[in-house]
Parts: C-alpha cells; structure tokens; sequence
C-alpha cells in the first residue's frame, strides 16, 4: 500500500486547523517539480479556489516573515495601478477579523500551519491572464523592461511602510563564508577542497564589492527575485501589454531593486525563458538585456553604482540559493548539478567575463542613487 503523501496530508491538515466550514473536493499539485516546495490549487464544495504552498526548505519563523511583507506588500499596492497583482496571503479565522480590527495596533496576523518539520499557507487563487512567448521580441523587452520599472517605483513608494528583513544579502554571505571555513566543509558540500576554496574566495570577493558600491546605503524594496514566464501573467493593452499577476514567491525579499534583474536577463535572452536549467552570466551583456535597460532606466533611472552591482546580483545568487542553500530548495539530483556547475563553470567564467557593455550604459542612466 503506498504511503500517504505528507504534503497533501499537510493541506488537510492546515485546512482542518483553518476552521472553514467549506470542504475541499479536489487538489491540483501545480509545483514546479524543481524546489523541495509543493503548491496545490484546491478546490472547494462552493466553486471558489485557492492555492496553498506547503515548504520545508529554510526556517519557518522566515518564512512567516516573509509572508507578513507579502500581505502588506499586496495590500499597499491595491491604491496603485497594480492593484490585485500581487496573491493575497490569507489571514487568521479571528472572530473580529472581518471588521478589520486590529490588535493592540497591529494587523490581524497571516494564517499558516506548522508542525516542526514542515509548514503550509493559503493565497487567494489571483487571475491567471496571457503568458508570454518563450522568447521575446525587441518591442516586447522593452514593454516588460518599462512595466518592471514601474513595479519598482510603486514599491519604493511603499518601502518605507514595510519592516525590513532580518536577513540580508549581506548576512546570507557572512554566513557562508563561516561554513567554508568549517574543517566539514568538503563533506558538508560534497565538493572537495579545492572548489571549497574557490568559493570561499568568491564569496569574500562578493562582500568586498558590498562595501565598494555602497550597498547599505541602496535603498530596500520588495524584490520577489524569480521572475521567469512561469510564474507572472500580462494583459494586453493597445499598445501592447501591462503586468496582470504574479505568483510564486519563493524568493522574496526586502533588498535593492538590482536583485531581480538577473532573472529578468534570462528572460530577455536570445534563447528566451527555458525548462532546463542552466545558470550563466552571459545573458546579462546581451544586446536584449540592454534594450531592456534603456527601456527600464527611461522610466526608472539606474545609477552608476547599481550597474556596477548588476554583476554581483549574479554571483550571489550562485553563492547563496545554489551553494548555500541548494540542498535544502532544489530537489537534491538538480542541487547536486548545480553546485559543480558552480565551481567547474559557472563562477570560474565569471571571473573571466568582461562586464564593461554594462558598465558603459553609466552616464546614459544617470538618476536613481546617484
């Protein structure tokens, strides 16, 4: 007899704790088959949907943090042309809830489940609208490049009314670079020391290039890092397409706005959004990425110092959610690809790509920071 599913059996379970009287008659696994998290759209006995994640990859006190953001995130947005974009995070059953109380001065606290080795949310089911093609045409970069930017802008207006993280880009690196210096670090990684020391290297070279650009003084806003078609739908307009919804917010952060750009490169490559996953640096000095960043900067300018973080944005995501955090997000067959991917090509081409197409783009720019 096989097993029951825990991940299922965590749904009903958070369900059960929800307290609904609505019963689920159907549950759709809509998970993109590449993270250690499961996403289900359910279906319930009135007609209604709603989606629910349920994760073990990380903490569980982040993860609620997160979470609280997201909530504020989406409901600050609805003033703004971008209102309804962003999936709502479901609340707790309070009785007083509904009237919109709130206790001793805070919000009524997001709905999750939790037993210690794994936890659940429920989002509203937000309106699924066009996708666009696999590959992009150079009218259609600079759409998404001018709507990116606009996401943005709304973002840094709410920015100030969001708590930021309590980690940081920085603190994920200073932590890394602790378990590279770990005597266990070969078997930890299952790298051998030679790549333990490379990356140690490049993660030292990273925090260096935080002080050099002035990282703490970007200013922070809601990034949701993992844009890819999957995960984001557009309308069209008449003169072409605006931003509809977005879904999937498995890396969600409070950081400077240059984190979702690398994403945004693949994207816009020449051989466009793909199914097998392959991490390059390249796709950020195509002629594509930077019609995207004209077009962006027209309306949201970039400053020389963010240009000259573009890079790094790069590299501390293979620092970070491939090596760092691989084992715990990607399935473990993928996770052990990528990580010497990382050592074996994608960090040594780094070293030895020349960003200077990006770099030049200073002075067209100008605004933003600086």
């Amino acid at each position: 007899m096989p097993k029951p599913d825990p991940h299922r059996h965590a749904v009903r379970a958070a369900w059960d704790e929800y307290g609904d009287p609505r019963r689920i008659v159907a549950m759709d696994e809509t998970s993109a088959n590449v993270s250690t998290n499961r996403v289900y759209r359910l279906h319930l006995d009135d007609g209604s949907t709603l989606v629910s994640k349920v994760s073990s990859y990380g903490s569980y006190f982040l993860f609620v943090e997160d979470h609280e953001r997201l909530r504020r995130c989406a409901t600050m947005l609805d003033s703004t042309r971008f209102a309804g974009m962003l999936a709502d995070v479901w609340l707790r059953r309070d009785a007083d809830q509904h009237a919109g109380v709130r206790h001793e001065g805070r919000p009524v606290p997001i709905f999750t489940w939790y037993d210690r080795t794994m936890w659940a949310v429920f989002y509203d089911d937000v309106p699924r609208g066009e996708q666009l093609p696999r590959i992009l045409s150079l009218a259609m970069i600079e759409n998404l490049g001018r709507e990116i930017a606009e996401f943005h802008l709304a973002c840094t207006d709410i920015a100030p009314h969001i708590p930021g993280g309590s980690k940081t880009i920085k603190s994920d690196a200073i932590h890394l670079l602790e378990l590279l210096e770990s005597p266990f670090a070969p078997r930890n990684f299952d790298l051998p020391p030679e790549s333990i020391g490379l990356l140690w290297r490049h993660t030292h070279q990273f925090l260096e290039r935080l002080i050099e650009v002035g990282y703490d003084e970007f200013p922070k806003i809601p990034v949701l890092i993992d844009w890819n078609l999957g995960n984001f739908s557009v309308a069209p307009t008449p003169t072409g397409f605006r931003l509809l919804s977005r879904w999937d917010y498995d890396w969600f952060r409070i950081e400077p706005r240059l984190l979702d750009f690398y994403f945004l490169s693949r994207v816009s490559s020449r051989t466009g959004d793909r199914t097998q996953f392959t991490y390059g640096a390249h796709t950020l000095l195509e002629p594509n990425f930077l019609a995207f960043i004209a077009a962006y900067s027209g309306v949201f300018p970039l400053s020389g110092d963010e240009l000259r973080f573009l890079p790094e944005v790069y590299r501390f995501f293979i620092l970070n959610y491939v090596v760092r955090e691989g084992a715990r997000f990607f399935r473990a067959d993928l996770c052990q690809t990528f990580r010497r991917d990382a050592v074996r090509t994608y960090l040594p081409r780094f070293e030895h790509t020349d960003f200077a197409p990006l770099f030049e783009l200073d002075g067209e720019h100008r605004g933003g920071l600086g």
